[in-house]
């Protein structure tokens, strides 16, 4: 027996971010009030990814025969990645010098009020790859937990499930309660997630509530012109990539629909990780594979801030009427893929980034990112959006890689008769 419409999650959201946006358009104060709702449902999953991410690595790892294979899965994942986000980056590099968003501006680089972005700046400063390497070493383990750190929570489970499984079968008990403590934590997602609507209409009247519609009409042409690419990256690049590794990418668009709305009302891909985790276990790929790809990916694979990034930095060179060399723009280019690593699914994140990458070129000012401050919120949305997609393609491509995804089950749930069962 199908459920009534009204009570389908996506559904619910979806009335939610309209109600959130009629809201903030009619009454911005009020709206505005409305930030602590999106607020607390987005720390209800961030509080439950750290030992979701442990419990689901340290499983698949303790299962796994063979520890080279860990560094194998990795080294697979890291490749993808790396092939994906320098294709994303040339791609939003390519689309900005095509479509020309930022002509016509003609903006005086004296004129910019740089007193707003003056906290993005500070968060922005250059970082050697050994800080960063180093940054993924907690302090102590359970200073990653406290932190919410994605990376040093990851690195923790590595080296615990490695740990483990050095025991041959000695640390059975260990591993059968941490997977037990695993569905307990995944049961809370489910619960937590039931409030999605709640959160999804808390930060869209806020973001209509504080910037209003009306902020998105000067720079219309660039929304435009950055969601279209990154609706062709997908719908053309990822479906590329989906169809040679055996599945249609808009049947699985439509498969992890109820995580893309949720992360379409909160504006983090974040929201939505505990639930994708699952899900592509769902799909079929192996639980060992999930555990490593997904987390990793939400710091590695970014899609849609790599798109974001270069056709940001070409944007505000247009509308500042900045000639920018082919030696600058490679130089983005090799600055955005170290920088685009740090970001992780959270609302601005993308903007601390962008900032970054500004820096390294003298000529552009860093004060450009002030003419699309207004706007990077809505932004935000599709950076999201974009990066959990391509997250969930890396998945499916490295389990087939690794010969660990059930095909059967894979078109089983592609052609709907999975969903039609468990209804």
């Amino acid at each position: 027996m199908k459920k009534p419409f009204y009570r389908i999650l996506y559904v619910q959201v979806l009335i939610a971010v309209a109600i959130g946006i009629v809201l903030g358009h009619y009454y911005p104060s009020l709206g505005v009030d409305m930030k602590p709702l999106g607020d607390g449902f987005i720390k209800l999953i961030r509080m439950l990814i750290g030992p979701i991410i442990f419990c689901t690595v340290v499983i698949g790892i303790a299962g796994m025969a063979d520890l080279r294979k860990v560094g194998r899965v990795g080294g697979k994942a890291l490749i993808y990645f790396e092939v994906m986000s320098t294709l994303a980056l040339i791609i939003g590099l390519f689309a900005a010098h095509l479509l020309q968003p930022g002509h016509g501006f003609n903006i005086d680089p004296a004129t910019l009020d740089t007193k707003s972005i003056v906290n993005y700046a500070a968060q922005a400063k250059e970082q050697s790859v050994s800080e960063f390497l180093l940054h993924i070493i907690p302090h102590t383990i359970s200073d990653a937990f406290a932190k919410g750190d994605i990376l040093q929570i990851l690195f923790s489970a590595l080296l615990f499930g490695g740990a483990l499984s050095m025991l041959h079968g000695k640390g059975e008990m260990v591993t059968d309660l941490i997977g037990q403590i695993s569905k307990v934590f995944f049961r809370m997602v489910h619960i937590v997630t039931k409030v999605a609507p709640i959160g999804a209409f808390g930060a869209m009247a806020f973001t209509i509530g504080k910037y209003g519609l009306a902020s998105l009409l000067p720079l219309l042409k660039l929304i435009g012109c950055f969601y279209l690419t990154a609706i062709i990256f997908v719908s053309v690049g990822l479906g590329i990539v989906a169809k040679l590794t055996g599945f249609n990418i808009f049947r699985f668009i439509a498969y992890i629909k109820e995580e893309l709305v949720i992360v379409l009302g909160t504006s983090s891909s974040e929201a939505a990780l505990p639930q994708l985790m699952e899900k592509m276990e769902r799909l079929g790929c192996s639980r060992s594979v999930v555990g490593l790809v997904i987390p990793t990916g939400y710091s590695f694979n970014l899609d849609g801030t790599n798109i974001y990034m270069t056709m940001a930095v070409i944007f505000i060179a247009q509308a500042l009427n900045i000639d920018l060399t082919w030696q600058q723009q490679a130089i983005i280019l090799g600055v955005a893929m170290l920088t685009s690593k740090g970001a992780s699914g959270v609302t601005g994140a993308g903007f601390i980034t962008l900032a970054a990458t500004l820096a390294v070129v003298p000529s552009l000012p860093v004060a450009g990112m002030v003419i699309i401050l207004g706007i990077d919120r809505f932004m935000s949305e599709c950076r999201a959006l974009t990066n959990i997609v391509g997250n969930g393609v890396a998945c499916v491509v490295v389990s087939a890689w690794e010969g660990e995804l059930d095909r059967d089950k894979l078109n089983r749930v592609m052609s709907g008769e999975e969903a039609e069962a468990l209804a």
